[in-house]
């Protein structure tokens, strides 16, 4: 099916902000309430839900403050006792009291302030059952997801992915997010992050090619489209 409007790529101001400037700060705390009203905690905890898996090792890219992944361990810890959860980002945004609050739930944190280049470049031994990220695939372009999607293949049995869908309604609502209090830097960024996000069966033609992998990709409540990749078993 043809897409109802091509991808569009477009510099988001949040990546290049340090992260103590004051609308960094007040942009990821926007980033939780969009986080919350599109539900992405729930999204993500049925898509895990669906595969039979309990986790000891889980690594979310583009990891922010931690929040959404804390939310993730309130509603998943007593299922999944005992989880090491690394979270990646580039800038070093999970406060003290974040830290605090997974302990409460058994799980572990690791915080690892890096580019996700430098995750795929580097040593294959760093493997996970579980490897997450949310509203952070539409930020490369094919060529880099394609990069990054081999070396998720690779270290991990589970890939889960929340991400922008690219359609009308989600752009509109991206254009209102200023009626949750959100500042100019999420005002701008959120109508970047829809343009760049997926539909249909996209992020599923840029994963390895394999029998090995069973995919599945679909859009979730109003505004968000969700990809997996599941390692079938060789038993």
């Amino acid at each position: 099916m043809k897409p109802s409007f091509p991808r569009l790529l477009e510099p988001e101001i949040l990546d290049d902000l340090r992260e103590d400037d004051p609308r960094a700060v007040r942009s990821r705390q926007d980033l939780g309430r969009i986080n919350y009203v599109m539900g992405a905690a729930g999204i993500l905890a049925r898509a895990l839900g669906a595969h039979a898996i309990v986790p000891k090792r889980i690594i979310e890219f583009g990891a922010g403050d931690g929040s959404l992944m804390l939310r993730l361990a309130n509603r998943l810890g007593p299922r999944w006792p005992g989880v090491h959860v690394v979270l990646l980002d580039r800038q070093r945004c999970v406060a003290p009291h974040t830290r605090d609050a997974f302990s409460r739930t058994g799980w572990t944190v690791e915080l690892r302030q890096a580019d996700v280049a430098d995750w795929v470049s580097g040593a294959s031994g760093d493997q996970f059952d579980i490897a997450l990220a949310n509203l952070f695939i539409h930020h490369f372009d094919d060529e880099r997801i394609i990069g990054l999607f081999n070396a998720i293949s690779a270290r991990t049995d589970l890939f889960v992915a929340c991400e922008p869908r690219r359609a009308p309604l989600p752009l509109l609502a991206s254009r209102l997010v200023g009626l949750l209090g959100a500042n100019e830097v999420t005002r701008l960024d959120a109508v970047a992050s829809v343009k760049a996000g997926f539909q249909g069966k996209e992020l599923s033609s840029l994963w390895p090619a394999s029998p090995s992998w069973r995919l599945a990709e679909h859009s979730a409540g109003l505004f968000s489209h969700v990809f997996s990749a599941r390692r079938r078993s060789s038993t």
